[in-house]
């Protein structure tokens, strides 16, 4: 089934190559819509597609609606470039239904057309109307977590830094982050280069998702994996978050190799600024920011190359006394969680998002 995954992907991603060639449509925009292209299968009954503050969602509501239920904000994946409310239906339709709560799905408008932040201010202002209007949906504004995967797990933590400026507002009980995507500046701790081959994210693919979705040119992305965008200062600044020694020993049993110097790019740098700023990168955030931030069930997949984002950020929650409840699939890779309900439904997906939903449960 994984084999089945992978040469899914890849296909699409070599058919989507042959496209860009032509000039008829980027590699991002031909993945987006093949994802959706796929199967629905029946949609359930209580599914509404609507807009919170011009920002489109799609609402699933368990059967037998009532007051004071649970709420559910997703922030799906796709590296804001080819994620969508269509692709994630299934894996939202699960979470709702297993978990009895009212989700909401935040389609977020996606790049080259639509430059960062543009992704994080939509998920902050449909999270807003949510926790403003929960009520109109039957959910208690004091039972709502936030949860995402890949990239959408990295913002969910953006989304509730900017939470704390907003006393108005209800608190979010949780955050859940499925193998998140939580920092550019090192692409060579140990799953990346461990996994660099490993379906369904590739090192490269993800230095790539990532200068394509700032708007780079994809000649600099030797410079890019090899770090040449961070400057020495800014290693030495982050080194306490973000470095290698912060990883288990047993994550580094299938090797790791530390990275030789390399020059710095001014240039490179500038063009990669906004992925290197706190208020886009929640790793880099100040500890009395990170002790602010709601109980987190965090999943690691041990053959993904997001696996050690997830290590490291797991280790800044804990240090800072946030209760971190974790789930490691010893034999998952990234995305494993969207399997889900398909047809080529991979175990230890299931057993992860039953970890998920016994978590969503405890609200």
């Amino acid at each position: 089934m994984q084999q089945y995954h992978c040469n899914t992907t890849q296909r699409s991603w070599k058919k989507g190559s042959i496209l860009e060639k032509l000039g008829i449509c980027t590699k991002p925009t031909f993945l987006k819509w093949s994802s959706s292209a796929m199967p629905a299968g029946s949609e359930p009954r209580y599914t509404i597609d609507t807009k919170f503050d011009n920002v489109t969602v799609r609402i699933y509501q368990p059967k037998g609606l009532s007051t004071g239920q649970r709420g559910i904000i997703y922030l799906y994946g796709g590296a804001g470039l080819f994620g969508s409310i269509k692709g994630y239906r299934k894996l939202c339709r699960y979470f709702s239904r297993e978990s009895e709560s009212v989700l909401v799905c935040v389609g977020q408008r996606l790049a080259p057309k639509h430059r960062c932040p543009t992704q994080i201010m939509d998920c902050i202002t449909a999270t807003e109307y949510f926790l403003k209007n929960a009520s109109d949906y039957g959910v208690d504004p004091n039972r709502i977590v936030i949860a995402g995967d890949s990239t959408g797990a990295g913002i969910v933590p953006l989304v509730y830094q900017h939470l704390l400026t907003r006393k108005d507002l209800p608190k979010v009980r949780a955050q859940i982050l499925l193998y998140p995507n939580i920092q550019t500046l090192d692409y060579n701790v140990p799953s990346y280069q461990q996994n660099r081959n490993v379906p369904l994210l590739f090192t490269k693919w993800s230095a790539e998702f990532e200068l394509r979705f700032m708007n780079v040119k994809l000649a600099y992305l030797d410079q890019f994996l090899k770090g040449a965008h961070v400057s020495e200062e800014m290693k030495m600044k982050y080194k306490k978050w973000i470095h290698a020694d912060h990883i288990p020993d047993e994550f580094k049993v299938r090797g790791y190799k530390p990275p030789p110097p390399v020059p710095f790019s001014k240039e490179l740098h500038e063009m990669m600024k906004l992925s290197l700023d706190p208020k886009h990168c929640a790793l880099l955030v100040e500890d009395d920011i990170v002790r602010q931030l709601p109980e987190t069930f965090m999943l690691t997949c041990e053959y993904d190359v997001l696996r050690d984002d997830g290590l490291l950020y797991k280790k800044r929650l804990e240090d800072n006394g946030v209760p971190v409840t974790w789930h490691h699939a010893k034999e998952g890779f990234h995305g494993i969680v969207s399997s889900v309900d398909w047809f080529f439904e991979w175990p230890c997906g299931r057993v992860a998002a039953e970890h998920v939903t016994s978590f969503i449960k405890r609200f």
